[in-house]
């Protein structure tokens, strides 16, 4: 049984009973940008709303229109096709949105997040919008955090951990939600992902990649049955940890 109503088909006069029936709202964030040849430049919004749509769990929410555009790094900017908003114009955006939903009565919003540039947006657009709306709890998730490494590595699925931009992890989760919108060619080039920094989270470097076109990683090892294993994994544990949440009084 569906999880989620969709606010673009509730009728004003149901607005306010369902809102009291829903113990949450769910706001997808994805963007439009180059992720490769192999791959659609709509990956983020199939991420987004396809995992939304999977949530499974004792509870009703409300599902939002994904928000489709974002800030998109120096690393994409020049690929044509590629829509980037300033990162000061989509955070406000952002906050915007998120206080509409907490006027319309929600104290509790997930935000379910397809692209990597929005991290920084989303949480601090919810510690703002939580800051003005003190009940206010927002929980935000990463799809791809949402299957573990280890887990991962033991399919033996890729010759590394197939993470990356426009990589075979990615791209096979889209074509497990939406088969059509990839093809990888015999000829597309494979790139090699350079071994992290750290193993400690939260190291970044940011500069200008090695092993990128707009992408990297092994793409010839994208697969549909890879992806439909990471898609049942991944919508698993987010289900588990939105349920957890709701349950949990404290969060």
């Amino acid at each position: 049984m569906e999880s989620l109503t969709e606010i673009r088909i509730i009728q004003g006069r149901d607005l306010k009973k369902t809102v009291e029936e829903a113990q949450f709202a769910a706001l997808p964030l994805g963007s439009i940008e180059y992720h490769g040849p192999h791959a659609p430049y709509g990956t983020d919004l199939i991420l987004a709303e396809g995992f939304s749509r999977l949530l499974k769990g004792n509870y009703k929410g409300v599902l939002y229109p994904a928000i489709p555009y974002s800030a998109c790094p120096g690393k994409t900017q020049h690929y044509p096709g590629t829509i980037s908003i300033s990162p000061s114009i989509m955070t406000q955006y952002v906050c915007e949105v998120l206080e509409g939903i907490c006027r319309t009565g929600f104290t509790k919003i997930l935000i379910l997040n397809a692209h990597d540039a929005n991290m920084g947006i989303a949480r601090t657009a919810a510690e703002w919008v939580t800051g003005k709306f003190a009940p206010c709890s927002i929980l935000i998730l990463n799809w791809w955090q949402m299957v573990a490494l280890e887990t991962v590595a033991g399919w033996g699925v890729f010759s590394g951990s197939g993470r990356g931009h426009g990589g075979p992890y990615e791209i096979s989760a889209v074509q497990a939600l939406c088969p059509e919108a990839v093809q990888v060619m015999p000829d597309d080039p494979n790139f090699e992902t350079p071994p992290p920094l750290s193993n400690y989270p939260y190291v970044l470097v940011e500069r200008s990649p090695k092993g990128w076109d707009g992408y990297t990683g092994r793409i010839s090892e994208t697969s549909l049955e890879t992806g439909k294993k990471i898609v049942k994994e991944a919508a698993t544990n987010l289900s588990k940890v939105v349920q957890d949440w709701l349950a949990n009084s404290n969060s």
